[in-house]
């Protein structure tokens, strides 16, 4: 069970998280947080843009994790990156090259 210690790893598959997808992200992603999971790699190699809906998602999934939920992104592009920054999001979100990097953000 992720809650208990365990890295939970998602990967989004989507290019675009934006209003047209975000509702059928946050319905996939709300299976994957049913167990309210402390530490989460969330990579987004595949996405190349996201909007306001998007990032709707990113932090409804910080909040339902409660207090202590850390989520690191790996893979952000330079325009998802910029936008993080730019929101001043990237404080909440920590920002990794690799996967083996999240890990050991997460430790």
């Amino acid at each position: 069970m992720a809650g208990d210690g365990e890295i939970l790893e998602v990967v989004i598959d989507h290019p675009r998280l934006d209003a047209a997808a975000a509702p059928s992200l946050r319905q996939e992603l709300a299976s994957r947080f049913e167990h309210r999971p402390e530490r989460v790699i969330l990579d987004l190699s595949n996405v190349q843009f996201i909007d306001s809906t998007g990032l709707g998602v990113l932090v409804s999934m910080l909040k339902q994790m409660g207090t202590k939920g850390r989520i690191v992104i790996v893979g952000a592009s330079p325009a998802v990156q910029r936008l993080l920054h730019i929101t001043r999001l990237d404080s909440l979100f920590v920002q990794c090259d690799s996967m083996s990097a999240a890990h050991d953000a997460l430790a």
